[in-house]
């Protein structure tokens, strides 16, 4: 579990899980040269472990659908929504396709591979709304 600092004092405060190690650290510096302050997780359950101690200070969530551990991002992105429905929700996957029902309402879902503008336009868009 990693913690980088955003370029801005008072920027919002992203957790990106993601297993997969290139793409975590590709995101994650996006999302920091973007203005964002990052909490980067290999998997669900050390998600889980960061919102039980920050959630107060968690903006979003951005989180893979599969990863290995005792639950999943969708499993993830629901109980957050249920625990903590002020973190804004942005789900991705190369493998799944989610209906919108199976989605935690307000959440959005980003297919991969994505364009690393759309993650960023996406999370500014889900924070100021």
């Amino acid at each position: 579990m990693n913690k980088h600092a955003g370029p801005v004092n008072g920027t919002r405060t992203i957790v990106v899980a993601e297993d997969e190690e290139l793409i975590r650290v590709f995101v994650c510096q996006v999302l920091i040269d973007a203005g964002f302050e990052v909490v980067e997780v290999g998997g669900a359950d050390d998600a889980v472990v960061v919102l039980r101690a920050r959630a107060r200070d968690i903006h979003a969530l951005f989180t893979d659908i599969h990863m290995p551990g005792s639950i999943d991002g969708m499993a993830l992105a629901h109980l957050s929504q249920r625990t903590w429905p002020w973190i804004a929700l942005l789900i991705t996957s190369g493998q799944a396709r989610p209906r919108t029902d199976e989605l935690p309402k307000g959440s959005r879902f980003l297919p991969k591979p994505y364009h690393p503008d759309h993650v960023v336009n996406h999370l500014r868009e889900m924070l100021t709304a």
